[in-house]
């Protein structure tokens, strides 16, 4: 990739995945639909530089299952995530949704060998108050333990789910191998998901085409291959913090492309957030493991 510095590419893969909600807004059609062609368009658009370049390497058989897993995780993610908000609100559908660091800390903690230390837990609890600043108490008195709130919360656990077995697989594969294969999976899943449910497909006009063609470029291409970038060379809880500034990054977006408001309140709460996200990554230099102190540096 272009960008060496992992630190810049989860910036960058932010930015990118933040005007997926904009666009949205700005062009709505069916969630599934959506989904379906901003992954089928980012597989589309990276085709022609697997071709040209040559560099696509087949995964080893070994890591079959687990690339297969992350394409349908992730778009299992995607299509729930879009079924709590009709079961539900979409201010608790977000805020139940982002409690995926969590899960990716329990995760960790269960079956990987790198277990989150006290400053991952202090960080994570801190972004999760900016968070519920940022959405407002209003979201806590509305909330309502149904079909909604559980497919928020699976939502979440998927995404984590996604961010660990990503991470393992990373380590072992190159980023355009991987992607290609599990948009490629996604792809096809979402097809049949919108087939199933009998979501509209085509006979859109030129602006909302436009708009998925956006969504496949920016949102999941470059978002998700300089995301993956960053997961691949940073630690995956870390990364999934990070993504918490998501909801920071789309408020401002809306501000400036389809003129929703800024509050004060929304302001206090992005800078928490990211207050809870600078504590992970701010280490004492003498408790740092020479390991994680080279990869981080690269």
């Amino acid at each position: 990739m272009g960008v060496k510095s992992p630190r810049i590419s989860l910036v960058i893969g932010i930015i990118s995945i933040s005007i997926f909600p904009v666009l949205v807004k700005w062009a709505p059609v069916s969630g599934l639909t959506s989904a379906f062609y901003r992954m089928f368009l980012g597989f589309m658009f990276l085709l022609p530089y697997l071709l040209v370049s040559k560099k696509f390497t087949f995964p080893p058989r070994a890591l079959w299952l687990s690339v297969a897993l992350c394409g349908i995780i992730f778009a299992s993610d995607i299509a729930v995530w879009n079924l709590s908000i009709q079961y539900t609100n979409a201010t608790q559908a977000t805020l139940l949704t982002n409690l995926s660091p969590v899960w990716v800390g329990v995760g960790s903690f269960l079956f990987l060998p790198d277990k989150p230390g006290p400053r991952f837990w202090l960080g994570t609890l801190v972004a999760l108050a900016g968070m519920v600043i940022l959405i407002g108490p209003d979201a806590f008195a509305d909330m309502r333990f149904d079909k909604g709130f559980g497919l928020a919360v699976l939502s979440g656990m998927l995404y984590a789910s996604y961010m660990l077995i990503s991470k393992t697989v990373l380590n072992r594969i190159d980023i355009v191998s991987f992607m290609a294969v599990s948009m490629g999976i996604s792809s096809l899943y979402l097809l049949a998901i919108c087939l199933i449910s009998d979501q509209p497909l085509m006979h859109f006009d030129a602006e909302i085409w436009l708009v998925f063609v956006v969504q496949g470029l920016v949102c999941q291409l470059i978002g998700w291959l300089t995301i993956s970038y960053a997961v691949k060379q940073l630690d995956a809880k870390r990364v999934s913090l990070s993504l918490l500034s998501q909801a920071l990054v789309t408020g401002l977006m809306a501000w400036m492309f389809i003129g929703e408001n800024i509050t004060a309140q929304m302001i206090i709460g992005g800078v928490i957030i990211l207050a809870g996200i600078g504590v992970t990554y701010t280490e004492n230099r003498a408790s740092r493991k020479p390991e994680l102190f080279t990869e981080e540096n690269k």
